[in-house]
């Protein structure tokens, strides 16, 4: 067990980070994994740096383009440009510096594209680094992506097969309650509270 001193070590600090499609739960585990955690952890959310970048990139190719790629079921690919790519690159290096200081953090992603995880294992290397896939199926995705009504329809389905494809996992965890996800994340890690 770390001692409350040991926590503070830079050295130490614990990510987490949540890969899975969206709309799988990812914000909603982080948020529970934060109330039990026995150590303070930050939430970081992808979502966060996609909300800095300026309004005409979406839908430009330079920023985020969103296609509809499906045939009878709608499937929206996206398209990242060079601005929003160094944005996401500069999450990877943020999210490093801030274990630098001794934060430990719950990182939620959707990866898409071969070697993201490699990359955030290097990046992470002095840190306890974990990598999580959250997993659900389709049918389940495509109904959570409807009820929230904030994601384009077909999402779930283009982000389905990419995802998790050539990743390499600490942990997997099947669709759940977030506070069962969160229970099982952190007890697999001894980042429980006892209290």
């Amino acid at each position: 067990m770390i001692s409350s001193h040991d926590e503070n070590s830079p050295g130490l600090s614990h990510v987490i980070i949540l890969n899975g499609v969206g709309s799988v739960g990812k914000s909603s585990t982080a948020r529970a994994m934060q109330a039990i955690a026995r150590l303070p952890m930050l939430h970081v959310s992808m979502d966060t740096f996609l909300e800095m970048m300026p309004d005409h990139l979406f839908g430009h190719p330079d920023g985020l383009v969103s296609e509809n790629v499906g045939g009878r079921e709608p499937a929206i690919a996206l398209r990242v440009g060079h601005v929003l790519e160094r944005a996401l690159a500069g999450m990877r290096h943020a999210i490093a510096a801030m274990a630098a200081q001794g934060n430990h953090l719950i990182v939620d992603e959707v990866m898409i594209g071969r070697g993201i995880d490699a990359e955030y294992r290097k990046l992470l290397s002095a840190y306890n680094v974990k990598i999580v896939g959250i997993f659900a199926p389709l049918h389940i995705l495509e109904e959570r992506e409807k009820m929230r009504g904030d994601r384009e329809i077909g999402l779930a389905r283009w982000q389905f097969d990419r995802v998790h494809d050539g990743r390499t996992y600490d942990l997997e965890v099947d669709a759940a309650t977030p506070e069962e996800n969160a229970t099982r994340i952190l007890q697999a890690f001894g980042l429980l509270s006892s209290a």
